[in-house]
């Protein structure tokens, strides 16, 4: 640090989520942005590449040099396509420079499962599984230390937060979890593809990789680190046309007690949410139901619960949780998460 100013390392420079990472430091009175690089645009000001940080952020793009980067950064954050990042987050980290990593390299638990579910071979295994997942709300103690820290997916961060909590104080089964989300077009990233075409995701909603998503994965492996109960979850992701945002809507079969009635259940579940998340700047348990206008272009995380069923017959559990992709999903984490690294009040530049 200089001028106890934290120095900010973009390595992949020309996604959305470093363009918000950019956007974001801009008004964090703490910490810089101090490097940036990319391969295919070496020598061009970031603006260039992202015109809305003109006048504002025109620092030049240069190539990745692990050491050179060390000398004009605290931390990197490794905005890279997964098996790629994984590569750089380990000579970064060899270089001294703490990582904050938005691939999904280093977020599950096992090398098998990783290998599995992104069908490539682990360039950094030895860490696959001893790397903190950057979730504060539940590892802030761990982060606060760590030299790489595995930055949470969107869609798992918006089925984590209010399952875990629930699965651990054993209020809903574990078994039959349905995960139903929708996000905006930029969780696809910037780079062009017809599903994403203005003409293919303009009025009109789409399911994709159903059964095969790779959060699906994610979603149950944090769970279970967090509540040390194994779950079935099954997870169905839909495109929206809309830029930014999750909805995630999520079924489950309450744990019963005697003479439950709907208003009992919804209480309980609602009383353990708050319970978990009261010291938690971020994370709001609301009365209303939740929308992706109420969270928009903050790291705020909003969710609720309802129950089906006749009131002296609970049914089905429905949790809904509102997130921004971009911001609780991606580069508003990595700042929460920055800010543990170093020290500083979680919500500074959030």
């Amino acid at each position: 640090m200089t001028n106890n100013m934290i120095r900010v390392a973009l390595i992949g420079s020309t996604g959305y989520t470093a363009l918000e990472v950019a956007r974001l430091l801009l008004a964090h009175g703490k910490a810089e942005l101090t490097v940036a690089t990319s391969r295919s645009d070496e020598g061009k000001p970031l603006s260039e590449i992202h015109p809305s940080l003109a006048g504002r952020c025109d620092i030049a793009l240069q190539p990745f040099d692990p050491e050179q980067i060390a000398k004009q950064a605290d931390v990197a954050m490794c905005c890279l396509p997964h098996g790629a990042s994984a590569e750089s987050v380990r000579d970064l980290a060899s270089a001294g420079i703490r990582v904050i990593d938005f691939s999904a390299d280093f977020r599950l638990s096992s090398v098998p499962l990783y290998e599995q579910w992104y069908g490539v071979t682990h360039p950094w295994p030895e860490r696959v599984g001893n790397v903190v997942y950057g979730m504060p709300e539940f590892f802030a103690q761990e982060i606060a230390t760590a030299d790489v820290v595995a930055n949470p997916g969107c869609y798992p961060t918006s089925a984590i937060m209010p399952l875990a909590p629930l699965v651990r104080a054993g209020l809903i089964q574990t078994d039959d979890i349905i995960i139903d989300s929708k996000s905006g077009v930029s969780g696809a990233g910037r780079s062009p593809k017809l599903g994403t075409l203005y003409c293919e995701a303009n009025e009109s909603i789409s399911a994709y990789s159903i059964a095969s998503h790779r959060h699906g994965p994610e979603m149950q492996d944090l769970i279970h680190r967090i509540s040390g109960k194994t779950v079935d979850v099954l997870f169905t992701p839909h495109l929206t046309p809309m830029d930014r945002g999750i909805l995630s809507t999520m079924y489950a079969r309450p744990e019963l007690q005697k003479g439950d009635t709907v208003e009992s259940v919804k209480a309980r579940l609602m009383a353990e949410l708050r319970e978990t998340y009261r010291d938690q700047p971020f994370i709001h348990v609301v009365d209303h139901l939740p929308a992706t206008k109420h969270v928009v272009m903050t790291n705020h995380v909003q969710m609720t619960v309802r129950v089906a069923g006749p009131s002296d017959a609970p049914g089905r559990v429905i949790i809904v949780c509102a997130i921004d992709n971009l911001s609780k999903g991606a580069s508003g984490a990595a700042i929460q998460n920055m800010n543990v690294m170093f020290g500083v009040d979680q919500m500074m530049g959030l």
